[in-house]
């Protein structure tokens, strides 16, 4: 594996194309999966129980649901990926790429 430099910007390499480490990857994942709850609940709370709906269709509410929930975390969510990334960067836990 290799890394160009060309112009002041830095190549990254085809197995790695979002520039992640694996600890922000999981960091974020982790920050998705919290939102998702979080606005699983949410919805029920103002939508209310739909067992009366159409058959699916809480199936698709929840893939909408977990589809906000990582767009949410992958823009920067609100914030825990960041704080989960600070305390272990100062925990010196090693960062594998």
């Amino acid at each position: 594996m290799s890394l160009a430099i060309t112009s002041g910007s830095l190549s990254i390499p085809a197995t790695n194309p979002a520039g992640k480490t694996k600890a922000e990857k999981a960091a974020q994942d982790f920050e998705a999966v919290l939102l998702g709850s979080l606005l699983e609940n949410l919805q029920k709370t103002f939508v209310g129980a739909s067992e009366d709906g159409p058959a699916g269709s809480s199936s698709y509410a929840q893939m909408g649901t977990q589809a906000l929930a990582s767009a949410m975390s992958a823009q920067g969510g609100i914030g825990i990926a960041r704080l989960i990334l600070q305390q272990w960067r100062q925990s010196k836990v090693p960062e594998v790429r």
